[in-house]
């Protein structure tokens, strides 16, 4: 078997390069139409935008997408546009208002192509009338440290936005266009509704249910975001477009990128290495230090009896762990990077067990890593620096500790992202 670190850093190559547009974006594309206009918002829209222009070189074709900052590339016909991520932004707003003008101007049988990837909630984010985009700022900063599941954060976002829940499609809809959405999954489950808070996907959710996640999540919104939703609540503002909208009947949502076919990328990495993968699932979520421990207590198990499974044994999981940050604390790093920390500390130096936990965009987090990786001898290192494993976690410093360990893993945007990458080998 190749060196446990080599063989961890290969598998989560597999698993990007599984939901890379430009190598499998390509077969998903409708016919060649005579006239299209190509819009999108996520961390994978500028690579999905060179996909197309790549795949459509004689259409008549031109448009807009958003990606976060530094996520750009170089286009022909369709702009580029960066904004702000996790946060919200005015460059965002400005291009979003873009999109519905074009939108507005298309004409019956015009084909609408969407690129949509995570990361679209906050870049495509155009508030409503009557909510500033400071207020709009405030909520997700409050909703992004509550704790929430990115699902619960987006049903609230949608009834914020004159763009998602489903009203891109629906404008679309209007001016007699065909709209055709290619999605790249960062969400569990799939649902195309939950990524980037669906703008062209039917919403179930609806204003009361996004001021029932505001309580649930003890996230105390402006006020003029609480009027709004109570306003919606009270059926003096329109809902968002809901399953069996006849507006919808002409889009069509493909799901072209998961975590689940990233996951069987890497599956594949370790089988032909000779040890046995195990996918737990890639829908996990949960506080990732609690998560961690559940899985060092498998770890353990594997250690003490080779059982469930035989050992050289890669266990591997996608999905969406949470932080959940005490009030006034800022912390470093993010959900991968302190769900392997909190691995660290449970195992404690356990022999012959290597782990790597990233998230696929290239990004873990408040830092410019994707994650981190351990052996068996990373707390020692840390230690030996200055830095202890446990105290680390407690101040919620990921980042501080595997910088200090010597640990971190950078790679730069991918330009895709298809959620949390996570693996334990047990050698």
């Amino acid at each position: 078997m190749k060196a446990p670190i080599k063989l961890l850093r290969e598998s989560f190559d597999a698993a990007v390069a599984a939901a890379d547009p430009l190598q499998m974006l390509a077969q998903h594309l409708p016919p060649q139409p005579a006239r299209a206009l190509i819009v999108g918002a996520g961390k994978a829209a500028a690579s999905m935008a060179v996909a197309v222009e790549r795949v459509w070189p004689d259409s008549e074709l031109d448009g807009v997408v958003i990606t976060r900052y530094a996520h750009g590339l170089p286009t022909r016909r369709i702009r580029v546009v960066e904004a702000g991520h996790p946060v919200p932004d005015e460059a965002g707003a400005a291009a979003a208002e873009e999109i519905i003008a074009r939108v507005s101007d298309l004409r019956e049988g015009d084909l609408l192509v969407a690129l949509i990837s995570g990361g679209g909630s906050s870049l495509l984010s155009l508030p409503v009338p009557d909510v500033p985009m400071q207020d709009l700022k405030q909520v997700t900063r409050d909703l992004l440290t509550s704790g929430a599941p990115i699902e619960q954060m987006n049903v609230v976002r949608k009834h914020l936005s004159r763009i998602a829940g489903g009203r891109l499609a629906a404008l679309a809809a209007s001016r007699g266009a065909r709209v055709c959405a290619l999605i790249i999954s960062d969400v569990t489950g799939d649902a195309p509704a939950d990524i980037a808070s669906g703008p062209c996907a039917a919403d179930p959710s609806t204003y009361a249910d996004a001021t029932a996640v505001l309580k649930r999540w003890n996230v105390i919104p402006p006020a003029s975001v609480a009027l709004w939703l109570a306003l919606g609540e009270r059926g003096e503002i329109e809902e968002t477009p809901k399953p069996g909208d006849p507006r919808l009947m002409q889009t069509e949502n493909r799901v072209i990128a998961t975590a689940r076919g990233s996951l069987a990328a890497a599956a594949g990495v370790f089988r032909r290495a000779g040890a046995t993968p195990v996918i737990l699932g890639d829908t996990v979520t949960g506080e990732a230090r609690e998560v961690a421990k559940v899985y060092a207590a498998l770890v353990r198990e594997l250690r003490a009896h080779n059982a469930p499974f035989t050992r050289p044994v890669a266990l591997i999981s996608g999905g969406e762990c949470t932080v959940t940050l005490p009030p006034g604390m800022r912390g470093r790093g993010g959900r991968c990077s302190e769900f392997l920390l909190s691995l660290a500390v449970e195992l404690d130096g356990v022999p012959d067990v290597y782990a790597l936990a990233a998230d696929t965009d290239g990004v873990d987090g408040s830092e410019d890593n994707a994650g981190a990786w351990l052996g068996p001898d990373t707390v020692a290192q840390g230690a030996r620096r200055g830095v202890m494993a446990r105290a680390a976690l407690d101040a919620h410093d990921a980042w501080g500790f595997f910088n200090a360990a010597g640990t971190l893993l950078v790679t730069g945007p991918t330009r895709t992202n298809v959620n949390d990458y996570r693996v334990i080998l047990v050698a």
